[in-house]
């Protein structure tokens, strides 16, 4: 396989995924996937049976190279704040102290760069241009705000995402999913109202267009935060019946995740491994930024929106920080500083972005980037 080389734009299409008319979505309950495919992803439902044995059978099976010890990665959503996770992966990796990760999941703008910590090391090049060479900020900046069904057109964050995901890393991907190692993304069925995780090394063996399109698809899908852009039609089928899911942000429900939320407190027999290494890298600030809130609708709605996200994150900290105590699992979490705390993690700002990536490198080389949970 060639090395990486510089980021190349999309060479096949995608159908517009906000149509006039969409379909209907397959009934409650079906066991639907994407045409061509199956096996690739779980639907978080109810049936906690279920979703033990279908997640059971999909993580790593001993860690890299028959290590005993596997080092997990949890990427959490955070729209700009991913700058900060970028620069902490090459921080890093200039220090030498990056892992090589047995499995990675990723929310949102963590599942943008969960590709670049999945392959490693040498995509470093393309995960630090996606995030500081002002391609986010002059398609997503206040200029490129075209109110429809939502603020920015469907096309916008597709066009960020199939400049960087193409078939090499594909392949890249498909390598490493073939060693045992695990690659997942979350989204929302907003029809189902639960939480799809999508084997995304399983996609990726498949290889050619479909897949390329399908993963794409789903990375556009989990960092579609509902309102800035439209939701992902993702067509499925079923008992010989083509159906169609509406999939949002997949931070709407599990802002960040090691295993199913059905499976949180639950004993993780699946690992059949003598230590478990988690490391929570959380995309925004966790900390209250407290200021004066402005008498009006659209501040007192700003605000609590910002406070309600900050809660959703901190809750889903504690929910892994649960996880690795029932397990014995060691835990190490980072998260933005307080320093950027009064700033909105939808303003796509490339100084602000780069600054944020330079703190990550800088704590990351420092050996400061990683501590308990807060």
């Amino acid at each position: 396989m060639k090395p990486p080389g510089r980021p190349v734009r999309e060479k096949f299409s995608f159908k517009p995924t906000w149509p006039k008319r969409r379909g209907e979505p397959p009934p409650l309950g079906a066991a639907a996937q994407p045409r061509g495919f199956s096996g690739i992803r779980l639907s978080v439902g109810d049936d906690l049976e279920a979703v033990a044995e279908f997640f059971a059978a999909l993580p790593p099976k001993s860690g890299a190279a028959g290590a005993e010890r596997l080092s997990v990665l949890a990427l959490s959503g955070g729209g700009a704040g991913g700058a900060f996770g970028a620069g902490a992966l090459v921080g890093l990796t200039r220090t030498g102290a990056r892992p090589a990760f047995d499995m990675v999941t990723g929310v949102s703008t963590g599942a943008l760069i969960a590709p670049f910590a999945f392959v490693g090391s040498d995509w470093d090049h393309r995960l630090t241009d996606a995030y500081t060479g002002g391609h986010v900020a002059g398609v997503l900046g206040l200029a490129g705000v075209r109110p429809g069904q939502a603020l920015y057109p469907s096309d916008r964050l597709t066009a960020l995402v199939t400049r960087y995901v193409d078939a090499a890393m594909l392949e890249a991907i498909a390598t490493a999913h073939a060693e045992g190692r695990r690659l997942f993304v979350a989204t929302a069925n907003l029809d189902a109202q639960t939480t799809s995780i999508w084997d995304m090394g399983a996609i990726a063996t498949q290889g050619g267009p479909h897949a390329l399109a399908l993963f794409a698809d789903v990375l556009v899908a989990s960092a579609s935060l509902p309102g800035i852009f439209p939701p992902t039609m993702i067509q499925v089928e079923w008992g010989g019946q083509t159906f169609e899911e509406m999939h949002v942000d997949g931070g709407a429900i599990s802002p960040l995740f090691v295993v199913p939320e059905p499976m949180i407190l639950k004993r993780a027999q699946h690992w059949k491994v003598s230590a478990v290494d988690v490391y929570a890298l959380v995309n925004t600030t966790l900390h209250p930024y407290p200021r004066t809130t402005p008498v009006g609708a659209l501040p007192v709605l700003v605000r609590s929106f910002e406070l309600m996200l900050r809660s959703s994150y901190r809750s889903a900290l504690r929910a892994v920080a649960a996880f690795c105590e029932i397990n014995g699992f060691e835990l190490k979490t980072a998260s933005v500083p307080s320093d950027f705390g009064g700033m909105s993690m939808l303003r796509f700002d490339r100084s602000i972005m780069s600054r944020m990536y330079d703190k990550g490198v800088a704590l990351a080389e420092a050996g400061e980037l990683w501590g308990p949970p807060p």
